[in-house]
């Protein structure tokens, strides 16, 4: 069920008898037809055992489960919304970015800490958003928000991109990532701290990155 951009803020979903769609709670601005939204206790196709899990690891974040026959206007906090369309590989997104998705996409997480070990730990108290990432596979439609707009960057063989921590979204592809320390040109005439701390991604894929490093 892809999404219809209706303005930078505001995405449409049509609900199908039959499927569904997740989304975080509060994020239903207005809907038509006959559709109801109820808690999701497991959020997603994970099952029980993704949910504690997720729950353990803190990277859980409210859901509601949207069915019947009709459509749906998503939106929420006024920030900008970007749709990303899966094929069957695997979108990596910190979970306070998620805004709706399908409900044929597997939910899990993934240790961020397991690449660049010592790195790792120090990317989850840069990020502010933990060691761990959502992550949705399968084939379907992911909707996410993000302060700013988003944008694209294509990562490919020997050619790794440097993100803020703050500005990181998500990504999709084989990529590996990792923290990395830098001295910004501040730091050269004295007159800031710099960005301390870049993500590097690297391999081949997509990274999404949101235009502003505010938090949402």
């Amino acid at each position: 069920m892809p999404f219809t951009r209706i303005n930078s803020k505001l995405v449409e979903a049509r609900i199908v008898p039959g499927q569904r769609m997740f989304s975080q709670r509060g994020a239903m601005l207005a809907y038509r037809g006959a559709v109801s939204f109820t808690p999701s206790i497991t959020g997603g196709q994970g099952g029980v055992m993704g949910m504690i899990g997720r729950r353990v690891t803190n990277e859980a974040t409210p859901l509601m489960t949207v069915e019947g026959d009709g459509t749906v206007l998503f939106g929420h906090g006024g920030h900008h919304i970007h749709s990303v369309d899966l094929t069957g590989e695997t979108l990596y997104v910190e979970a306070d970015r998620l805004l709706a998705f399908d409900g044929s996409l597997v939910q899990g997480t993934m240790f961020m800490g397991s690449q660049g070990g010592v790195m790792g730990v120090i990317r989850g108290q840069a990020t502010g958003q933990g060691l761990f990432t959502t992550t949705l596979q399968g084939k379907g439609s992911v909707a996410v928000m993000a302060h700013g707009g988003v944008f694209e960057l294509h990562v490919t063989p020997g050619r790794p991109v440097h993100v803020d921590p703050q500005a990181y979204v998500a990504h999709r592809g084989d990529l590996q990532n990792k923290l990395v320390t830098a001295i910004g040109w501040r730091e050269m005439v004295g007159r800031g701290s710099g960005e301390a701390f870049q993500l590097e991604l690297s391999g081949q894929g997509t990274v999404y990155v949101q235009a502003s490093e505010e938090k949402l």
